[in-house]
């Protein structure tokens, strides 16, 4: 796991994303300056933070104080993608963290969780966007008062994969040839990406949570493995995400913290077979395409 952190350096990567917490990465990881966003774990662990204040606080003892500050833990992720009833879990589990948290002394970490983009409907045009379902709009009013970003999940690819007539794939991997305006705002967009993110922020301020910063916790687009996923349209949209980025969306102007889904390819991943494609090097460390960070 060291040779892993090295190469971020190695490549200038100041960001990483880990689905629980690993000891060795995290022991990997110190002193290295790379920010970092520490999934929980599953579903179990996302109802089991949200049983008790004393479950969390041992979650807390035992897979944070060991390694902050020397790992640089930006937010916690309670539960990535979580869908049906455990979506009960969550809100509880997020403030259960954050006292935890605060008890320690550890409140400059904030605690979050990541969502899919399927929380939101109406998602054209991005003005438009609203949360699906009313759990969400809780869990965005109390990141509003706790300070704390919503951790969103934006993957065009699987947009374009399902929509390929009316979205076309220059718009979805940042090539120009396409602006869509957005009739109730007047704003632009030329790359579907923007279009999403906005969405979210839409969603956010419907919700009363305006001031609430979307982190995009994954994005990423498949080199091999079914419908539009190619090394030339994953190195498009990746190297288009990072050379964007920076300048932020319309609606929010200014750097937007973005995080790529992945570093490596995933050889035994199960599932489609997309899902063994979206990483930028081979686990043997040699890019899948060259690209420039």
């Amino acid at each position: 796991r060291s040779e892993v952190v090295q190469l971020y350096k190695s490549k200038g990567i100041n960001g990483m994303r880990i689905y629980y917490p690993d000891k060795e990465a995290l022991n990997a990881l110190r002193n290295s300056g790379i920010a970092l966003i520490l999934d929980v774990g599953g579903f179990d662990t996302v109802s089991y933070l949200a049983a008790s204040s004393s479950n969390a606080a041992a979650w807390v003892r035992d897979n944070v104080r060991p390694y902050y500050p020397a790992v640089n833990i930006r937010y916690i992720a309670v539960g990535n993608e979580v869908e049906g009833g455990a979506t009960n879990s969550i809100l509880p589990a997020i403030r259960n963290v954050n006292s935890a948290l605060a008890s320690s002394g550890l409140g400059a970490i904030k605690a979050s969780t990541a969502v899919k983009f399927d929380v939101i409907s109406n998602s054209y045009p991005p003005s438009a966007g609203v949360f699906r379902d009313a759990y969400m709009k809780d869990i965005a009013r109390y990141l509003a008062s706790t300070g704390a970003p919503l951790l969103a999940n934006v993957y065009p690819y699987f947009a374009y994969r399902g929509n390929p007539r009316d979205i076309s794939l220059n718009y979805a991997t940042f090539q120009p040839g396409t602006t869509v305006r957005d009739p109730n705002n007047g704003l632009t967009y030329t790359n579907l990406f923007d279009a999403m993110v906005d969405a979210v922020y839409a969603a956010l301020e419907k919700a009363g949570a305006g001031n609430v910063k979307v982190v995009v916790s994954e994005s990423g687009w498949p080199s091999a493995g079914g419908f539009g996923a190619s090394v030339d349209n994953a190195r498009a949209y990746n190297q288009g995400l990072i050379d964007h980025v920076g300048r932020g969306t319309p609606k929010r102007p200014g750097p937007l913290e973005a995080y790529i889904f992945a570093m490596f390819n995933e050889n035994q991943k199960n599932g489609d077979p997309t899902e063994r494609n979206f990483g930028l090097f081979y686990p043997n460390k040699s890019p899948v395409y060259p690209i420039r960070f």
